[in-house]
């Protein structure tokens, strides 16, 4: 009986620590479901591949990533603001931007909460979370919860879904 006791108790703090794994591994950001969203800056596929390059068409639309290390921002360090290729929204602040050794541009917020959006993204085999624009719903890569303080989040972002202007932003 002691033995069968033992085992229960065994199993409760496995299950235990199982879920306490699995919720604090969770983003705790809001998922959108973006299909039946409507953005202020939309196109048609056709008008958004007049306007962006073979490549950042590939990114913003069809949801590719860039190679590591290869993207035009990622060891970016002068003060100013990125906007979204595509529609010119404004992202993201370079005093949010930091190394985060993963060769692409991270931050840890955006501009403002309505600056991106975000969407489950459950290709490749894994769940993660997608960044898009609340501007166009262009993809710009993935947030992650292993960033630096205050927010402790990572929005790891796609260079070719970025336009750096230097200088200092406009207020928010």
């Amino acid at each position: 009986m002691k033995k069968w006791k033992a085992g229960l108790d065994l199993y409760h703090y496995i299950l235990l620590l199982a879920v306490f794994i699995i919720s604090s591994c969770s983003n705790s950001k809001t998922l959108n479901n973006t299909d039946d969203m409507t953005y202020s800056n939309a196109k048609s596929e056709e008008d958004w591949r007049k306007v962006l390059s073979p490549f950042q068409y590939q990114v913003l639309r069809e949801g590719a990533t860039e190679r590591p290390f290869t993207g035009e921002y990622y060891d970016t360090k002068d003060t100013g603001a990125y906007y979204c290729t595509a529609c010119g929204d404004s992202l993201f602040l370079s005093d949010t931007k930091f190394d985060s050794g993963c060769g692409w541009p991270s931050f840890f917020e955006p501009y403002t909460d309505k600056s991106i959006v975000f969407n489950k993204d459950s290709s490749s085999g894994m769940i993660r979370t997608e960044v898009l624009c609340g501007g166009c719903g262009g993809h710009l890569g993935h947030v992650f919860n292993d960033g630096p303080p205050p927010a402790g989040l990572r929005y790891c972002i796609n260079s070719a879904s970025l336009r750096f202007e230097k200088g200092q932003p406009a207020a928010k």
